[in-house]
């Protein structure tokens, strides 16, 4: 029960009702009235008992006999008077138009004539509802043959219309011109209504297509590329030849110097060359094919790294002073056989670190044959690639896989030339590691059917990629993850790509039995791109069991370039 219904109740028992107010903390009494209202606003009503809320209403327009409007009064005459202010408005237009300032646009005239002949390309009568009106193709106009009384030259004798029918009927001219007297003479033409039908047929059925032909002259389309004759010296003509394998020459490498030359054959010798000679100073046998040949970098240490089926030797070569000698054969010494990194699959050793008496050096055994072998820059460390990659330390006679999943077949490595940074390439992509990190720094995308061969430039930031399919793509690391460049140069397998240490030169070679040279300039700037020029084709070897050239180095000082090929001659190319 609320306090007003507690009040009405205590009301009816007492004359005066008090209500205590909290707020302002005193006794209020409540009047007669007031109660009154309170019980009205309770019920909804209006707190005044005199207001009617239902009044009847109340039509102050008295209806009756009012057909007309309200008024009926005639028009006033002001109505009619022009206005003073508007002919004000009149007269200063007017002087407005006589003094030009305001100026209206000029019907068109039609023309008078219809041009018979022109093109109706510019008609905008058929343009309606956002279409592009396409007009039809003009017939070809009349020529002179087509007169009733063309010229002797082009009416044919009797012996070229009879040729006519032994043409095909694609080949045989549709008209034959004809000579008349007058033109009363003239006959209706045969073919008039089968060729109108054909000519309503195409109007009617063949689609027509807008194209906007720009006429460029071809030779602006071609990039402009400095003169060969500028961008000299690279190599151009074969200046020597180092004969004496009696295989296919599979693999060179030049030593840091530039003094000497190694190659590995299929026939199972490793050789020796001095390169300003062709002088053939040492030779090993192995009995098995070379797969490939590795100089230290260092040129301290003569040493050489040679994989053979599933051994990989490092020889060392002799050459040098006593001290350095000496230092070789500490570095080479080995008292007992090391075993490698175990193999998780059957717990066996993945290779082995043994003396090598016969050649005179140290012998890795693979469980696995290795294709390729690859120094680091300092000379301390180096790469053998087979189904899986080590890397061996060899001051420490120490071995370790990388911590890296390979994803596919591994087809080359090689070591970044001044940092830290390890490249893998499998048949599909290249895979850049970072070996303090130990986590992949970039996927190069090739986007090639098969990769066979990688070079990384002596800046570190650019790498060239051959392929199987004759392409080779050139990659900008600090631009994209996609090539910047595919060149289609060799129609056969790319077999070895190359940079030049100090030249801005590259080189690749292929089973077609050339060799490709290629000026390729890095810029510092980086908002220049790389500057690429072919510049000359290296011919000479000749093509052996479907291979042609297998391998190719240049000269670490000089723009020379060695070639191995498959016909056992090592080619020596020079500016």
């Amino acid at each position: 029960m609320g306090l007003l219904d507690s009040l009405f109740i205590h009301y009816t028992y007492s004359i005066r009702c008090k209500i205590y107010d909290e707020y302002n903390d005193e006794e209020v009494e409540v009047t007669k009235q007031e109660t009154k209202l309170i019980r009205r606003l309770l019920k909804g009503r209006a707190p005044h008992g005199d207001f009617e809320p239902y009044a009847p209403y109340v039509d102050w327009f008295a209806w009756e006999d009012s057909k007309h409007p309200l008024s009926n009064a005639p028009e006033p005459k002001r109505r009619f008077i022009p206005s003073k202010w508007e002919s004000k408005k009149v007269v200063e237009y007017v002087r407005a138009i006589r003094k030009g300032l305001i100026k209206f646009e000029k019907p068109k005239e039609e023309p008078r004539f219809y041009n018979l002949w022109g093109d109706d390309s510019i008609s905008t009568e058929k343009t309606g509802h956002g279409l592009a009106y396409i007009p039809a193709p003009k017939p070809k106009l009349p020529g002179h043959d087509e007169s009733y009384n063309p010229s002797l030259e082009y009416v044919p004798t009797q012996e070229e219309i009879n040729s006519y029918q032994l043409m095909f009927e694609e080949d045989r001219p549709k008209f034959i011109p004809k000579l008349f007297t007058s033109l009363r003479t003239v006959p209706a033409y045969e073919k008039a209504v089968s060729e109108s039908f054909e000519r309503c047929l195409d109007l009617y059925l063949c689609p027509r297509a807008r194209k906007k032909r720009i006429n460029i002259d071809p030779e602006s389309l071609k990039p402009k590329l400095p003169s060969r004759k500028d961008l000299k010296p690279y190599p151009t003509t074969c200046f020597l030849e180092y004969k004496g394998h009696k295989g296919a020459v599979l693999s060179i490498s030049i030593e840091a110097s530039g003094q000497w030359i190694a190659s590995g054959s299929s026939d199972g010798t490793l050789r020796v060359w001095e390169v300003e000679t062709g002088r053939c100073l040492k030779i090993w046998e192995f009995g098995e094919g070379v797969q490939h040949v590795a100089w230290n970098p260092l040129p301290n240490f003569p040493i050489l790294a040679v994989s053979v089926g599933q051994d990989v030797f490092l020889l060392n070569t002799g050459f040098g002073v006593e001290v350095e000698q000496k230092m070789i054969k500490e570095l080479l010494n080995l008292d007992e056989t090391r075993t490698g990194p175990d193999d998780s699959s059957n717990n066996a050793s993945v290779l082995s670190w043994a003396k090598d008496d016969i050649h005179g050096g140290v012998r890795l055994k693979h469980f696995k044959t290795v294709s390729s072998v690859e120094w680091h820059r300092k000379g301390d460390y180096f790469s053998t690639v087979m189904p899986a990659i080590l890397i061996h330390q060899l001051s420490k006679k120490l071995s370790q896989r990388i911590p890296f999943k390979l994803h596919g077949l591994p087809v080359s490595s090689t070591f970044h030339p001044t940092r830290s940074v390890f490249f893998v390439s499998t048949k599909k992509n290249v895979r850049v590691y970072d070996l303090l990190k130990q986590k992949i720094v970039k996927k190069l995308e090739t986007g090639l059917r098969e990769v066979s061969s990688i070079a990384i430039h002596p800046g570190g930031d650019n790498v060239i990629v051959g392929s199987r399919e004759g392409k080779l793509s050139w990659f900008d690391m600090d631009l994209s993850s996609q090539p910047y460049r595919i060149l289609k140069c060799h129609p056969k397998d790319i077999t070895n790509v190359a940079f030049h240490r100090s030249y801005p030169l590259f080189a690749s070679c292929s089973d077609d039995s050339t060799a490709y040279v290629f000026h390729g300039m890095v810029y510092s700037d980086l908002n220049q791109n790389p500057l690429i020029v072919p510049l000359e084709i290296l011919r000479g070897h000749t093509s052996t069991n479907g291979r042609g050239v297998l391998d190719c180095k240049f000269h670490p000082r000089q723009p020379w370039l060695f070639t191995a090929g498959a016909d056992s001659v090592i080619k020596l190319f020079c500016h």
